[in-house]
């Protein structure tokens, strides 16, 4: 399970043809309204079959915390067709292999298998996603899993640490809690509640099924497979529904963690949305700026210069609601106030001093190789269409690579940059106890 989202950097458009040997997404419904997207890639040696459901924790009401997740753990204990471990039994006789993962904002459940066993591994995929059979035996029992699953990240430092900075930073708002769940509610939670979320959120037009590779090889099979699934069969969701707004809190905080072997220094600030995917692309390129690399601008400064830190990491996380730039420093606890001090003076001469030529290409072509080498196999294509149909993005892969010539190292500066103004993080220090 991955705790936030994985994002795939977007690069600069500096040849042509910007993504040669991918062709564009071809989407279309199904008569229920479900989505499905599909991209063929000739020279794959296997179909990727992957469905995606705004189905995170995102959603979940307050009772229900933790149950995205759980259910993501039930759909492998059968469905209605399918005893608990069946499904992996063949699909790894199929010769394929499969795996899920929940977020904040969606789930996605997905599938590499041989081409002429993709019509009978899609059967096997959407029912088992689609008809859960949720067991109260398989269900006591894999509860304990989740469990235990929760323990264990409450018993890293690192974790804990992350999860009290995005509770100071969010709030109430569901991107503050935990995706693996509270306590409480996980011990409450029964197959019938879960069979309510499932079928609340696991509606037609709140799921796409990204299907890409080999997918000529497949043959028409795939095609009547699909028009007879459990996909084709769904109720539609009864009415719009709109994302709920993230405001972050700026603000200090401090706290002792037990069997923490270093002091942590960690940060977040708010940036645009998934949906502004400009603001996002610039937002890509500043975070490269500032600490991708040995030569980046933070890393410079007080690893190698000041050697003050022991490491330094910003990571964007894309979201629908807002996305996080989270900055992790690990470094001994009496240097905190000069780390502190060093990262406000990096961001105040960002702030006066342009970007040079060589720092500005140096950015485009880091985000460009990232994005570029996420889209060399199957896997890496169905997750990227599959998630921005989901969240209705209906582009051609390259319109990422377009978009990103709006930015200029000026724009830069004084556009993006003020978003990160330490004055409008969310600060938490994590000592040893």
């Amino acid at each position: 399970m991955q705790i936030l989202p994985r994002f795939n950097r977007l690069p600069q458009a500096d040849c042509a043809p910007l993504l040669p040997g991918l062709a564009p997404p071809q989407s279309r419904r199904l008569a229920n309204g479900a989505r499905v997207v599909s991209l063929a890639m000739p020279d794959a040696p296997l179909v990727c079959l992957d469905f995606w459901c705004r189905g995170g924790s995102l959603f979940e009401r307050s009772e229900e915390s933790g149950i995205a997740h759980f259910l993501e753990h039930m759909v492998f204990k059968g469905s209605q067709r399918l005893a608990a471990g069946e499904f992996d039994l063949r699909i790894e006789a199929l010769g394929g292999s499969s795996n899920a993962a929940t977020g904040f904002d969606d789930v996605h459940y997905h599938v590499l298998i041989p081409p002429e066993a993709a019509p009978e591994a899609l059967e096997l995929l959407l029912d088992l996603v689609l008809a859960p059979a949720l067991d109260p035996e398989a269900f006591a029992m894999e509860r304990q899993v989740v469990l235990e699953e929760l323990a264990q990240s409450e018993d890293q430092p690192d974790d804990r640490a992350l999860q009290v900075l995005l509770g100071h930073a969010c709030g109430s708002h569901n991107y503050g809690l935990p995706i693996l769940g509270l306590r409480p509610r996980l011990l409450a939670h029964t197959p019938e509640a879960m069979a309510s979320f499932q079928r609340r959120r696991y509606r037609a037009d709140h799921c796409v099924l990204a299907i890409t590779g080999a997918i000529a090889a497949a043959g028409l099979e795939l095609e009547t497979a699909l028009n007879t699934s459990a996909l084709a069969s769904l109720q539609p969701a009864v009415a719009g529904e709109q994302l709920p707004s993230l405001r972050l809190r700026p603000g200090e905080h401090r706290i002792s963690l037990p069997r923490l072997e270093s002091a942590r220094l960690l940060m977040a600030w708010q940036l645009p949305a998934a949906s502004d995917q400009e603001g996002v692309m610039g937002a890509d390129l500043l975070t490269t700026v500032l600490a991708e690399g040995r030569r980046s601008r933070l890393v410079e400064r007080l690893r190698e210069q000041l050697r003050i830190v022991e490491s330094i990491d910003l990571d964007l996380h894309v979201m629908e609601c807002a996305s996080l730039a989270l900055l992790e420093v690990v470094c001994e606890a009496d240097d905190l106030p000069a780390v502190r001090e060093a990262i406000q003076t990096v961001w105040q001469e960002a702030m006066a001093d342009p970007i040079g030529a060589a720092e500005w290409q140096r950015a485009q072509r880091l985000v460009t190789n990232g994005y570029r080498f996420g889209l060399e196999a199957p896997g890496g294509v169905a997750g990227l269409i599959g998630n921005n149909h989901l969240w209705g993005r209906d582009q051609e892969l390259a319109r990422p690579l377009e978009l990103l010539a709006a930015w200029s190292p000026e724009r830069l500066r004084l556009q993006a940059l003020p978003l990160l103004d330490p004055r409008r993080a969310c600060l938490l220090e994590a000592l040893p106890a």
